[in-house]
């Protein structure tokens, strides 16, 4: 009886602590509830939305992956050609297929005129 007589107290003050935080949480749930909600929208809002540098950087990446494709074409066709004059077939038609790429990805690779 004692035991309890001490316990008690002890457990109230402990448990006072816990039942506050719950009212807090309560209290503040629709305030957390609304400022995820705003949060959420302006990330789909910035989803959405692609600013002018963004586009700028995507297209300079994928010109310069185009670019690094035809490069990497260019050194496999004159393999392939270096091949077919020793006599290789299969590099002949090798180097046709690749000249075949390499004339469809022409008009999406930027010229620059040397001088």
């Amino acid at each position: 009886m004692r035991l309890l007589a001490v316990s008690l107290p002890i457990a109230s003050i402990l448990l006072s602590g816990c039942v506050a935080k719950s009212a807090f949480d309560l209290a503040t749930m629709p305030v957390r509830a609304g400022a995820r909600a705003v949060n959420t929208t302006a990330d789909v809002y910035d989803r959405v939305t692609v600013s002018d540098s963004e586009r700028d950087q995507k297209r300079g990446r994928e010109m310069r992956q185009r670019e690094e494709r035809y490069g990497k074409l260019s050194r496999e066709y004159d393999k392939a050609r270096r091949d077919c004059s020793r006599g290789d077939d299969d590099a002949c038609d090798d180097a046709r297929s690749i000249y075949a790429e390499m004339d469809a990805m022409r008009a999406g690779v930027p010229y620059e005129a040397r001088n």
